[in-house]
């Protein structure tokens, strides 16, 4: 006669319910992090950002439904690299506006000051 032996998985299934909560706070810093640093969010951002897979970001309804809904927030949003090259692009015409600016006041010098050399050459030479 065999007996049968009843399987206690209850440390298994409380530690797989223990790292899904772990990941599920790396998940949640991670969207705060990226938020802060105004950076798109999508399921490949967050996944490299948390360290967890694209599959339990896809198989936890919430957190598919956060990211979904943070996605559709910041559509139509310039990312940070547009917003850095228009500034960039800004910065770089005000440079070369200053620029000219000054190759025309160092111009309008270098035009007195041959000027004023031609005077002073004409002085020396009606003295001698």
């Amino acid at each position: 006669m065999r007996s049968k032996h009843i399987r206690n998985t209850e440390g298994v299934k409380k530690h797989a319910l223990m790292k899904s909560q772990e990941a599920s706070q790396k998940v949640d810093h991670a969207i705060q992090r990226l938020i802060k640093t105004k950076v798109k969010i999508n399921f490949n951002q967050v996944a490299m950002e948390s360290g967890v897979s694209k599959a339990f970001l896809y198989n936890n309804q919430e957190i598919r439904n956060r990211i979904e809904g943070l996605r559709k927030q910041q559509e139509g949003l310039n990312s940070p690299q547009t917003v850095k090259r228009n500034m960039t692009d800004a910065s770089k015409d005000s440079l070369i506006a200053a620029k000219n600016n000054r190759i025309k006041k160092l111009e309008e010098e270098n035009k007195r000051l041959k000027d004023e050399l031609l005077k002073l050459r004409g002085m020396i030479y009606d003295k001698f």
